[in-house]
């Protein structure tokens, strides 16, 4: 699981949070349940929530009554989601690193990373993980992994990002998810995948693209470009007015040694 430096990777995200707060896919249930059957989650365990951005997933374990640490670097992002999950008094914002979370030793029952442990110092933040979990604690790192070739429309799609995306072949996690067994060392950890979908208009469908750290933000000679050719493919792809978004949620899993 290599970290991405060319840009600094606490900032990727600072000129698309309102897209990626309205447009990001959250994540199924599903993940919940497993925690629940697997990892003996209860309402009463304490999450620490890594590069916790807008708090989609977050919000997710607040509902189930949990204390939720959101730990998240990004300025922008992180009080994007201090205002999305003000209303769940069990959530505390933290402005720090994965690798120097700042919470006490020992004092989280399950450590999360939603879309954003590719960007992580491996090794320190594996130290970090390990020095902030209750023994036995647990850690999951969730992925959404969008299907590239399964319609007309994705293959179309992919083709626009590879076309007009700043550094997309460089960044996309699926590259990093198969080094994981780096990550967790000789601890064991599961994998289960769930399917996931979003369906979009045009304005949807385009700022889905937007929230993208790697997408062309205006001004870049490829925005424009990327537009059009936007534009061309739902308009050849969509029905009723509407294109689907498939996903694999990918749900890592294990106790660190």
């Amino acid at each position: 699981m290599e970290t991405m430096q060319a840009i600094d990777p606490t900032q990727r995200f600072s000129s698309c949070v309102e897209n990626y707060l309205r447009f990001r896919p959250g994540y199924p249930p599903d993940v919940l349940e497993l925690l629940r059957n697997e990892c003996s989650l209860t309402p009463e365990s304490i999450i620490a929530d890594i590069g916790s951005g807008t708090g989609i997933l977050a919000r997710i374990f607040l509902e189930n009554g949990n204390r939720v640490f959101g730990v998240e670097p990004n300025d922008a992002m992180r009080k994007a989601g201090e205002k999305s999950l003000a209303r769940f008094t069990r959530f505390n914002s933290i402005a720090a690193r994965a690798e120097a979370t700042t919470l006490s030793d020992g004092s989280v029952d399950f450590v999360i990373a939603a879309q954003a442990a590719h960007w992580f110092d491996q090794l320190k933040a594996r130290q970090e993980f390990r020095r902030i979990l209750q023994p036995n604690g647990w850690v999951v790192l969730v992925w959404n992994e969008r299907y590239t070739d399964t319609t007309p429309f994705l293959r179309a799609y992919e083709q626009v990002l590879i076309s007009f995306g700043t550094d997309y072949t460089e960044v996309r996690h699926e590259r990093t998810t198969e080094n994981l067994s780096t990550f967790f060392g000789e601890s064991p950890f599961q994998q289960r995948v769930f399917q996931m979908r979003q369906e979009f208009d045009y304005p949807g469908f385009e700022g889905r693209v937007l929230s993208s750290s790697y997408a062309p933000a205006a001004g870049h000679p490829n925005h424009l470009p990327m537009l059009r050719e936007l534009r061309r493919i739902f308009d050849q792809h969509n029905e009723n007015g509407r294109v689907a978004m498939d996903y694999k949620t990918r749900v890592y899993y294990g106790r660190l040694i």
